[in-house]
């Protein structure tokens, strides 16, 4: 049984592209092309990874079977992704870098993620610093303690 992994690159970190979440995408992909995506995290799922793929014209079809097949560095990811997308310009990669920076979680999941790292409900508020919270809570849990 091979050691399962918690991504803990941020939704909020761009690659050379400066798309937004796409260095956590090739993270999550990658570890679950080799069997190593812990357990409750999705290789190209619902949420960021299909906003970032919808709004750059990338078949989420296309991109898993190339990093299954591949196993890319970021970089080839990254290459690959660019060669792909159907609406990669200035415009879209503002768009989705807004909607990716500016989403904010429902009431109940910050309350959860608030209360399971310890901290009383108020900041963050925003999803990307909700979900860092999330995962290093994750990984501290799998990992550390």
């Amino acid at each position: 049984m091979s050691h399962k992994i918690v991504p803990t690159i941020s939704s909020g970190t761009a690659g050379p592209l400066g798309v937004l979440h796409l260095p956590r995408l090739w993270q999550k992909m990658c570890l679950g092309a080799v069997g190593k995506l812990a357990d409750g995290y999705k290789n190209c799922g619902p949420g960021y990874d299909m906003m970032v793929l919808d709004a750059l014209g990338v078949s989420q079809e296309a991109l898993v079977s190339f990093v299954a097949s591949n196993k890319p560095s970021y970089t080839q990811f990254e290459k690959f992704f660019a060669e792909s997308a159907t609406k990669l310009n200035a415009a879209s990669i503002a768009e989705i870098n807004g909607a990716i920076a500016g989403y904010q979680h429902k009431d109940e999941t910050r309350q959860s993620i608030l209360a399971a790292v310890g901290l009383p409900d108020g900041k963050p508020t925003d999803a990307v610093n909700l979900n860092n919270l999330d995962d290093w809570q994750e990984f501290y849990a799998s990992e550390i303690a």
